[in-house]
């Protein structure tokens, strides 16, 4: 069964930058787009980056020019670099396929931004 584990979270201030990690179970990324999602206190889970199987990426308005999303088929995983940290990114990140399916969601990794 496929498992999709989130890595690379924690506290950062403001300003800071923090390289997420998404290793699958087995490998899926060759047939199939990626997303980076979160879901802050409260709110409802958002799309914050995405990337095809070719490598087409492309990220929200929210982070764009923050935020890259890159992926390594050979290790099975998918990074997300955040850099120019905001308190507003604080959230839980997780990945999964694009479009999303339900029994990928994994426990995602605590970004937490705050001085």
């Amino acid at each position: 069964q496929v498992q999709l584990v989130e890595s690379g979270g924690g506290l950062v201030q403001p300003g800071g930058s923090l390289r997420l990690s998404c290793a699958a179970s087995r490998s899926i990324f060759s047939i199939n787009a990626m997303g980076w999602y979160r879901q802050a206190p409260g709110k409802e889970r958002e799309l914050v980056a995405t990337i095809t199987s070719g490598g087409v990426t492309n990220v929200a308005p929210s982070v764009k020019g923050r935020f890259t999303i890159s992926r390594d088929n050979a290790k099975n995983t998918v990074y997300l670099q955040m850099n120019s940290l905001k308190p507003e990114d604080t959230a839980v990140y997780y990945c999964n396929t694009l479009p999303s399916r339900s029994t990928l969601w994994g426990q995602g990794t605590q970004v937490t931004v705050s001085s």
